[in-house]
């Protein structure tokens, strides 16, 4: 093999043959479930176990984003919405209509992350209506996190069975 050979295979666009694919949707929702609005969710339990100063950094580290997402909705929420609808359409189309796989994976990953910006943002609203602090804190952060999980398991249930749709249906067709 060439380098051209070997630099094509590397950057396939069948995405959902691609080992990375499957290590950057792993990573993805990972990450996702780990950083609850900013916040790792290891400092959620230490502050539940510890309290004191682990739960005033929590405290103020759940300010501090709820604050950043409030001002960003406020200020650009609309346009970052009809942005965020523009692409995911766009990627909607080019997939399902055209048949780009690469759109496909792209949709699949995203579209999911904005349900969760969406359920991010209404936890980030709930704590600053009701000024959560300590133990209703913990709660609200963990039930987000849970949401969160649910969102990512079926997700990834769905881009798996897709995929494995689209490799088999490619399998058979070429």
């Amino acid at each position: 093999m060439d380098l051209i050979d070997t630099l094509v295979e590397l950057i396939d666009m069948r995405s959902f043959s691609n080992l990375w694919f499957w290590i950057a949707l792993a990573v993805v929702w990972s990450s996702a479930s780990h950083w609850v609005l900013g916040v790792p969710i290891d400092l959620v339990y230490r502050a539940g176990r510890k309290g004191g100063q682990a739960e005033r950094d929590l405290e103020d580290l759940v300010r501090v984003n709820v604050n950043r997402m409030l001002y960003i909705t406020e200020v650009s929420g609309v346009w970052l919405l009809g942005f965020g609808c523009f692409i995911l359409s766009g990627l909607f189309v080019l997939g399902l209509f055209y048949d780009v796989e690469f759109a496909q994976a792209v949709f699949l990953l995203s579209f999911p992350l904005t349900l969760v910006g969406l359920v991010s943002l209404a936890t980030a609203i709930r704590i600053e209506r009701e000024q959560i602090t300590g133990a209703d804190l913990r709660k609200a952060l963990v039930r987000c996190r849970l949401y969160i999980q649910m969102i990512g398991t079926i997700a990834i249930f769905v881009t798996a069975m897709w995929g494995m749709f689209q490799n088999l249906r490619l399998g058979f067709l070429g």
